[in-house]
């Protein structure tokens, strides 16, 4: 049976605790949500507050006694079905009921802050993967087609239909994540940190299908470590810290208290004006401090340079390439040691592919990629890394180990033998994770992945860093994390080039800030 998309659902929750097993800390403890019909809830608050397990537990992501103890309640209201309204509650016991996910998710919606781990991967096509849960209901296909057109269109997929899933960029991902979450029609619908890695046009494009949906009668759920335009026209928030409500109210009410003063709420806005660029800060001309590997004191020459790189996917052949299928197209780009530089543009533009190319995971058809003065072509992606450390946009790509410590060690005893310990433990604290050593790296919430990684390319003092979304998931102390991090790099010498959809840390924090679109890089 086709869901209902006109039947008015509610999700009351109440969580007295949740602790994941082995836990004795909870993770939430006396949180209440009300989602009614038509209504727009914002959950905010820093990282590891517990945004993200309250959002896995609306959803049936996490389920009492298999994944922890929760005590509580969970009760869907929905209109015209009664058998839906029975409230489930929970005592931390064997014999608690237990939530069906197939039944709940044909009501909630979800779409977890790594938008790309609720999708099949089974299908081949966006169109595939955006009718995958209609197939499993046996929707008719003549209205299975005009539905994934439907969705396509509200979240600017339609020109993506015949695409690979695994073909997209990260905000590509994320409205697709989207548009597999309200394909069925939900009465309620989860979204956790729903604009990260988004253009400006992709802000644009959620926002409208929240607002749409909420005219629908949809109740929806924002969690979000920003008090940004979208979470302020929700008509309440909760501030979480440490796992407990600490405020509860209307925007503007909390706003002007000191709720969020300790939080680590990043407040920011939903458009990113494209207002004049600040002056520039002058070049940095501090000496370097240390012989860091692959690092040179010649300020005249060039830590990297890219000249008239070309690269594209359309064939394993520089002679199958057309100019109409290169991705990238005579990209010239100098970047001088302690310079940073800042590269936007729309999602899709080939802003991580450019970022692969400079340590060699992807080789140019045409043009050279020079670091530190010597050409890379031919150079085994693992020399590479030890004069240039990428940070890659999805952080679980380059954890792997045990612990903490163990991934920031790996392979540093090769460049500083034995005083790699000390460095690693001094990347650590660096980024604040000094007392996180023994934890093991995917128990740490998404900033501390992200710091974790960049951890591991600090601690190597590589003569340039290429960051791939570098403020995404970071709190505000994250992100003045991230801003030592890179000052400090920079102040020895170390050439940065960042990657980012965040303009107003770029216009910060940035000596020049570009643009790549159409395959060409122009000064922003």
């Amino acid at each position: 049976m086709i869901a209902d998309r006109t039947a008015p659902t509610a999700l009351l929750a109440s969580v007295a605790s949740f602790s994941y097993h082995g836990d004795p800390s909870p993770a939430l403890c006396g949180v209440e949500v009300i989602a009614s019909p038509g209504t727009l809830t914002a959950v905010l608050g820093g990282s590891g507050c517990g945004k993200s397990t309250l959002g896995r537990l609306l959803g049936a992501w996490l389920l009492g006694g298999r994944d922890g103890t929760l005590v509580g309640s969970l009760q869907l209201e929905v209109a015209g079905h009664p058998e839906d309204s029975s409230p489930l509650r929970f005592a931390g016991a064997p014999d608690d009921p237990r939530i069906d996910p197939g039944a709940w998710a044909r009501h909630v919606g979800y779409v977890p802050q790594d938008a790309a781990s609720m999708l099949s991967a089974v299908r081949g096509t966006v169109e595939e993967e955006l009718a995958f849960s209609l197939e499993n209901r046996g929707v008719p296909r003549a209205h299975m087609v005009e539905t994934v057109a439907d969705i396509a269109r509200r979240t600017g997929l339609d020109g993506f239909l015949h695409r690979d899933p695994a073909t997209l960029s990260g905000g590509e991902l994320r409205r697709l994540g989207v548009g597999c979450a309200v394909v069925d029609g939900p009465g309620v619908l989860i979204l956790d940190e729903p604009l990260e890695s988004l253009d400006q046009g992709g802000i644009r494009t959620i926002a409208e299908l929240v607002h749409a949906e909420l005219a629908r009668g949809t109740a929806i759920v924002v969690l979000s470590q920003h008090a940004d335009a979208l979470t302020r026209a929700a008509e309440r928030w909760l501030v979480l810290k440490d796992g407990e409500v600490t405020a509860a109210g209307p925007p503007v009410r909390i706003l002007e208290g000191s709720a969020l003063a300790e939080t680590g709420v990043v407040i920011t806005s939903l458009e990113q004006h494209l207002d004049p660029m600040p002056a520039p800060p002058p070049v940095l001309t501090l000496p370097v401090a240390g012989a860091a590997v692959g690092a040179t004191a010649d300020r005249s020459c060039a830590a990297l340079e890219l000249a008239g790189v070309s690269f594209g996917f359309g064939g394993r052949t520089r002679s199958s390439f057309t100019e109409d299928s290169l991705l990238l197209e005579d990209v010239d780009l100098q970047v001088m040691p302690g310079e940073i530089v800042a590269i936007t543009g729309p999602n899709g533009a080939g802003k991580s592919t450019l970022l692969r190319l400079l340590n060699g995971l992807h080789r140019p058809l045409r043009g050279d990629v020079r670091v530190a003065d010597e050409s890379i072509a031919g150079v085994p992606t693992g020399q590479v890394a030890r004069r240039l450390g990428l940070l890659f946009q999805h952080p679980h790509d380059q954890l792997f180990e045990r612990t903490v410590l163990r991934e920031v060690l790996f392979g540093l005893d090769r460049i500083f033998g034995p005083a790699a310990p000390e460095r690693a433990k001094a990347a650590l604290a660096a980024v604040g994770l000094g007392d996180s050593g023994n934890a093991h790296p995917h128990e740490l919430p998404a900033s501390g992945q992200r710091l974790l990684a960049l951890a591991t390319v600090l601690a190597r003092e590589p003569s340039v860093l290429a960051l791939d979304e570098p403020t995404v998931a970071l709190d505000a102390y994250g992100l003045e994390r991230l801003t030592a991090a890179v000052s400090a790099a920079a102040g020895r010498g170390a050439a940065v080039v960042m990657v980012t959809h965040d303009l107003r840390f770029a216009k910060t924090h940035a000596h020049r800030l570009l643009r790549l679109d159409g395959g060409r890089l122009r000064q922003f």
